[in-house]
Parts: structure tokens; sequence; C-alpha cells
């Protein structure tokens, strides 16, 4: 079935379901039918595909056609009442649980909707009679929060929904808690069928062998911000904006704090219209921000976290990802947030600076979530350590800097083939260096009618020779701190002492004339 981008931004939830939809809702039916009462089943479906919809149809058939009341769990209370109007919207009358709710008419409702912390102290305080819970569902399952309430749900049926089966603790693995998982419609299928827009990934090598991972299993925020906060990874940040994504709706995804309000002083210095969000801003102030962000085309809001579930802003343009993760379902969240489709957006742009997209693949490639269900661990052995990653990477231009050089064919050395290659031969590896300096002298010397245009190119060099010595101090074993900024300083002045002495010798090979006095 396919459906136009417009019909899908008119359409009025709760009225109308998909044909996959439809499908995935007889299939969880006819698991309750066949499984036991206690049976604990769980719900891929990828962010945009209506997760909500789908447990909201089968929230109303079950209450039709069972005598037992359904519970609803979520990990924020923005999703609490986001599920609530929508069960609402799907005519299943229902009770929010929060700290604050009046449970003194509990016995009118048959659905309840509940944060998982604010249930676990009403479930032990026994403020709360759970008796006749037939259905428990539990939306974002992959959080591990919830497993501690299972114990109040013995013999009721429980269904988890994610997009994303794996578990956010690697100790804790999903499939100890859930016994089956029904895969849904994949990235791919619903971009066919126009029900999510396309993303266009953009991906900037990033050094990140100084981030340390935390007992969580992902980077830690200190090491992180150590890393986000510096000048060369803000400045990376708003060229790839200005390469990218300029004057569209941006989205800015951090590890930290203190990184998102230093990426809201670059973009505003700069003179964009931006804005920082984050757990400490009050409901007022969040309130006031999202509107700001929704009415303005070409807004920037930055944030920590708080956006990646429960934040659903079709008019987002770019999606950047400032920040590195160890988490699939991080990743997938925060990339899923540019995918809702509308009339005038079928695809979206992503950024990439935490080489993210080399970690875990495109987004949208078709993942073997059983495989991934049953084995976590070997899913997440396989994934590539942050040396390895950058092993392959090959140093790319930004584009601005590569038209600078358009009179080159090939601007790039490959310093790790030429290191074998020169210890074959018995020599030093300093020759190493020296022929990057006369590589990067000659595509300077190309682009330049005088010496004073090459030196000005070199100064464009200031990434690729970063690049070139660190995978040289790989290549020799040898990278402390001191001695890599020793050895850039060291070629930087060696290519402009090397453009002086040979510039004019250089240009007349290239071009079979000398320069012009």
């Amino acid at each position: 079935m396919s459906v136009t981008a417009l019909e899908l931004e008119e359409r009025t939830e709760g009225k109308n379901l998909y044909s996959y939809q439809e499908g995935a809702i007889n299939k969880i039916f006819k698991c309750f039918e066949d499984a036991p009462e206690d049976y604990h089943l769980l719900y891929q479906l990828p962010t945009g595909g209506g997760k909500t919809v789908i447990f909201s149809e089968i929230v109303r058939q079950y209450l039709k056609n069972h005598k037992k009341q359904v519970l609803v769990m979520t990990h924020r209370i923005e999703l609490c009442k986001q599920t609530s109007n929508m069960l609402s919207e799907f005519g299943v009358s229902n009770k929010v649980i929060d700290s604050k709710a009046d449970l003194s008419d509990q016995g009118n409702y048959n659905c309840f909707v509940a944060m998982v912390e604010t249930l676990n102290n009403r479930l032990t305080d026994d403020k709360l009679d759970i008796s006749d819970i037939g259905l428990v569902i539990i939306d974002e399952a992959h959080y591990n929060s919830f497993t501690k309430l299972f114990k109040f749900f013995e013999k009721s049926f429980i269904l988890g929904v994610t997009a994303t089966p794996l578990s956010s603790n690697i100790n804790l693995p999903m499939k100890d808690n859930y016994n089956e998982l029904i895969v849904g419609e994949t990235i791919h299928s619903l971009i066919e069928n126009e029900f999510l827009a396309r993303a266009e990934v953009f991906s900037y090598n990033v050094g990140l062998t100084s981030l340390v991972v935390g007992a969580n299993g992902d980077y830690t925020v200190k090491s992180s911000e150590d890393l986000y906060t510096n000048t060369d990874m803000l400045t990376k940040l708003i060229q790839a904006y200005e390469e990218r994504c300029k004057g569209r709706k941006t989205l800015i995804f951090n590890n930290g704090i203190n990184t998102s309000l230093h990426v809201y002083d670059t973009f505003r210095r700069a003179g964009y219209p931006v804005a920082h969000l984050d757990n400490n801003n009050s409901k007022k102030e969040r309130k006031a921000i999202l509107k700001w962000f929704k009415e303005t085309p070409d807004a920037i809001l930055t944030s920590v976290s708080i956006l990646t579930t429960g934040f659903d802003e079709p008019t987002v343009d770019c999606i950047v990802l400032n920040r590195a993760t160890k988490s699939l379902t991080l990743y997938y969240q925060m990339i899923g947030r540019g995918s809702r489709i509308l009339k005038n957006k079928s695809k979206f742009t992503v950024i990439d600076l935490g080489n993210n997209l080399h970690r875990f693949g495109p987004w949208g490639n078709d993942l073997d979530w059983q495989k991934i269900f049953r084995s976590p661990n070997f899913y997440l052995d396989g994934i590539l350590n942050d040396e390895d990653l950058e092993e392959n990477f090959r140093y790319e231009m930004p584009e601005a800097v590569r038209a600078e050089f358009a009179k080159s064919e090939d601007v790039y050395f490959d310093v790790k083939k030429n290191y074998i290659a020169s210890i074959r031969n018995g020599e030093s590896s300093k020759v190493i260096l020296e022929r990057s300096i006369q590589h990067h002298a000659k595509i300077c010397i190309e682009n330049s009618e005088d010496l004073w245009d090459a030196l000005a190119l070199a100064k464009l060099l200031v990434d690729d020779i970063d690049f070139r010595i660190h995978r040289y101090t790989k290549c020799i074993s040898k990278s402390t701190f001191n001695f890599v900024e020793w050895l850039k300083d060291d070629y930087r002045k060696k290519l402009n002492s090397y453009l002086r002495t040979n510039f004019d010798e250089v240009f007349e090979e290239i071009n079979g004339f000398p320069p012009e006095d």
C-alpha cells in the first residue's frame, strides 16, 4: 500500500489504520489467543511508524472483548500525556496516574496510563488496585526501568513496544524479560511507501580516541564535553552546518549540558537564530522554546537527550549528531526525530560528527532484529572500537576547501600505504613526512599563481595535516600529546619553508614555464 505525503499529513489519528498497522494488530492478538496469560511479547516498529496508534487500537479492542483492565506504562511524563491523548482519540477513557492523581475514582476506569517511577511508588504504597489488570503495555520497552515492576503483574499479558529491541543495559538483555519478538515494517519499507522521509547522511571523520566509555557502556559526559567543547570541534560543527543545513530548521544533539551551551554561544555569536534546551528548563520555558522552534523556519535548537523520545516536530529538516554514542537505540532515536514526512518534505539531512555512521551503518539498514534480540552480545561485540574505525578513515576535504584545489586531480596522500612501502624498502619512517610535505606543496603550487597564493592555500590544510600526523603516529606507535603537537607544528613550518625554497622550480615543472615576476 502506498500513501501520499499529503494524505499522511492530513490523516486524523485514531480513525484510519494503515494496512501494516492492522497486520501488526492481528499478529499481536493472535499471540494473545495462543499464549498463556502471563506471556511477555515484544513488538518492534521504527520511530514514526505509529507505535502509539497501534497499541491504542489494541487497548480499544481489548477492552471491548475482555472484562479486564489495561495499564500503559511510559518512562517520561510527556509520553504519559501524549499516550493519554491518543487513547482518548480512540475513544478509550483513561486515567493518568501521576504523583498528584486522586485515586478515589479509579474504579470508574478500565485503562490507566502511568510513568514507571510514579507507578512503582503507588504500587509499593498499595494505593492502586491492579488485581484486574489483564494487559500491560510498555512504551519504549528497551529502557530497563520497567523490569522492576514485572513482579506486580505475574498474571498479566505484557506487551512491550520499541523501535530498537536492544536493551539500554548490556547486562540485562531483553530476551531475559520477553518470550518473543514480533518485527514490524522496516525503515526502508516505510520510506519506499512514503510513510517516512529519507535520510541523507553526511559523516565528518572525527578523532574519538580521547573518549572514555563509562559503566553504562556509552561514552562519559565528561570525556565527551572535553572533546566537543574545544575550538576545533565547534568550528567543524558550524562549518558543517553552513555547508549542509544553513537556513533550514535544525536539531542538534549533544552529550552534556556544557557542550550544548557552548554550541548555543557559537551559533548565537555567528548571528544564527538558536535556542538551548535541557532538563533544567521549566515547563513554561520549554513550552515557549518549542513554540518558537516550531514557528521559526530557520530555527536551530541545541539540546541534551531530552528530545530523543516523545518529541514530534515534523518540520525538522536537519539533524546534527554532535556527539558519539555506543547505543544503537540512541542513534536511531536521534535520526528518527527528522524522519516525519510532510507534503513538502520527502527527505532530510543528517550531519554526523561522532563517527556513528561508521559504527552502526546507515540509518534504515535492514537489521536482523530477531538475531539482535536473541544474541545481543554477538551484535554488540561486532561493533568496531574507535581506534579500528579511525584506521579505515580517509580524509576528505570539505567542499569549500576542495574547490580551492580544483586544479589537482588527487589531493589524498595515503600515509599508511607509504609507511608500509618505506619499511619494506629499508627506509627511515621520517621519509613519509617528507613525501607528505612534498605532496602538500605540489597541490598548493598547482593552484597558485605566486608564492603568496601557495602560502595562503597551505593554511587551509590544517585538518588534512592533523589527519596525516595522527595516521603517521599510529604507524610508528608513538602518540603522546606533546609529541603529536610538536610534529604538527614542525610539519607546518617545514611545509612553508619548502614552498619558499622550491616554489619556482616546482611551478615550472607543473606548468612548463616559470612563474611571472
